[in-house]
């Protein structure tokens, strides 16, 4: 009898977007006539894992299967999953071992003040992100390659919401759908350890209601755990300039993480950094400036009265 378990339900959306990936002849089979499904069969999943395809059906169902290592590794083996995928397996099939009714204990994400000093002292764009890609604290060079955080609600500072959101992203974003895979990949790995936390089911509702894309990306269920890579920026002000990206746990398990992006000293990627900088600068003083209040009239006026002839 299928019961209400989430770690149960995600790993039988996990595996059947994984049999939906690949095509008979990818493991070895014939596709035979008369094919309704485009991927695998629960059969042949079955037959390439040595389980009983009632066995395989519950859990693809969500049932209550307590699935032995033994049965994830041939079932990682007949889905031809890499490194990041089994582990992925495995977090969520060992989550549904336990009882549905264990609650999962969950901190509020705080950044150290340590880390805040160290954002504001760091001479590269760089935020700290929540374990839901919530954006919790940036540094003034951020803001000038990403925007803002600070113009939007806090409920939508979240990179998985402003890539899916903002029209503008795909101009200064060129390699969009890349990003978004690499987000949604880092998601799903937050949601394996806890599937059932509010902020998780907030972004996801959300998204799936507004984004079409949003919807058609998340149910490939691709698993991402990226520490690092580079990111092509098109900004309006210095142009194109890609970004080496690399993630830094912070305290905490799971705790938030400081993402920096970087360029190679002396390119002109580099140059363009240092570009950014000063035109930021240069608008935030420009601001400063025009936000100080002037002399009143009466002190114009006294100014003028004391002045020497």
């Amino acid at each position: 009898m299928a019961v209400d378990h989430a770690y149960a339900r995600e790993l039988g959306d996990f595996l059947r977007a994984r049999r939906g990936r690949l095509r008979p002849r990818d493991v070895g089979l014939e596709p035979g006539p008369r094919r309704k499904v485009a991927g695998l069969r629960r059969e042949e999943v079955a037959l390439l894992a040595g389980l009983s395809t009632d066995y395989y059906q519950r859990m693809e169902q969500g049932r209550e299967v307590r699935p032995s290592d033994e049965v994830l590794d041939a079932l990682a083996s007949a889905l031809d999953l890499d490194d990041e995928e089994r582990r992925h397996l495995f977090t969520l099939a060992r989550a549904a071992r336990r009882p549905a009714a264990v609650r999962t204990r969950r901190a509020p994400e705080r950044v150290p003040d340590g880390t805040r000093r160290l954002l504001h002292v760091m001479g590269t764009p760089a935020v700290v992100l929540g374990r839901h890609l919530d954006v919790l604290a940036w540094n003034t060079l951020a803001e000038a390659l990403l925007g803002d955080p600070a113009t939007l609600p806090p409920g939508r500072r979240n990179m998985l919401m402003v890539l899916f959101e903002d029209p503008g992203t795909p101009a200064r974003c060129p390699d969009w759908e890349t990003t978004a895979l690499q987000y949604i990949g880092m998601l799903r790995a937050a949601v394996a350890t806890d599937p059932t936390h509010p902020r998780a089911t907030t972004i996801i509702g959300e998204l799936s209601i507004r984004s079409a894309d949003f919807r058609r990306l998340w149910a490939r269920h691709e698993v991402r755990e990226t520490v690092h890579g580079t990111k092509l920026f098109r900004h309006p002000q210095v142009g194109e300039l890609t970004l080496d990206w690399d993630v830094y746990p912070l305290p905490g398990n799971p705790g938030p993480v400081l993402l920096v992006y970087t360029a190679e000293p002396g390119t002109a990627d580099d140059e363009r950094v240092r570009l950014l900088a000063s035109l930021h600068a240069s608008r935030e003083s420009r601001t400063a400036r025009a936000d100080r209040p002037g002399p009143s009239k009466a002190a114009r006026r006294q100014a003028l009265e004391t002045r020497t002839p």
